[in-house]
């Protein structure tokens, strides 16, 4: 008899339970990105996100050394303070979700059109875009896009990745910068930390 009560139990319980790939649960996902990244939009300051590379990262992201291959990551350095200050407000958005996510923020890098850098990754260590290890990348058109148009886009280029871009702005309006509102509809939280 209790094998019969716990089998109904557990049966009971399945059916109740969201499908991790139902166009409901990937729909839920979405709308919550998307609202995080609305009101990240306002919260991250473009001010702050601007101080955040020092000088002198940026002066040694592009050189080259044959002497000296990590010369670019060797003297990579942020401004505490800016860093800090923005990590947080990143780590309070993603906590607006109701299931693991991250915010991440992105920033072009001045002279060098069609470059991007991902400034700061969030503690899932989630994104569908950055590749690991790099300081930099080729911006991809939805960025671009956000970053011409100011406008919010979803991409679920990679299967089961949702992501939603959307500009980040300094005081004079200009659009300096990215967050990515990223999560996966099936994941394993700890899979991306190193």
């Amino acid at each position: 008899m209790k094998t019969v009560y716990l089998l109904a139990l557990v049966l009971t319980l399945g059916t109740l339970a969201p499908a991790q790939d139902s166009p409901l649960s990937t729909s839920t996902m979405r709308q919550e990105l998307e609202s995080v990244a609305r009101v990240g939009s306002v919260m991250v300051d473009g001010d702050i996100c601007q101080k955040i590379v020092t000088p002198l990262a940026k002066e040694y992201m592009f050189k080259v050394d044959p002497r000296d291959e990590y010369l670019a990551g060797d003297n990579y350095d942020v401004d505490d303070v800016a860093f800090n200050t923005t990590k947080k407000t990143l780590t309070r958005l993603s906590h607006l979700t109701s299931f693991p996510s991250d915010v991440n923020l992105w920033m072009p890098i001045d002279g060098h059109p069609g470059k991007i850098q991902m400034v700061i990754r969030n503690k899932n260590e989630m994104s569908q875009f950055w590749r690991w290890g790099d300081l930099y990348q080729d911006m991809i058109p939805p960025m671009e896009t956000v970053l011409k148009t100011g406008q919010r886009v979803t991409v679920m280029d990679r299967p089961g990745w949702i992501s939603v871009l959307a500009p980040v702005y300094n005081s004079l309006g200009d659009i300096v910068g990215l967050i990515e509102a990223v999560s996966r509809a099936k994941m394993d939280a700890h899979e991306n930390v190193k």
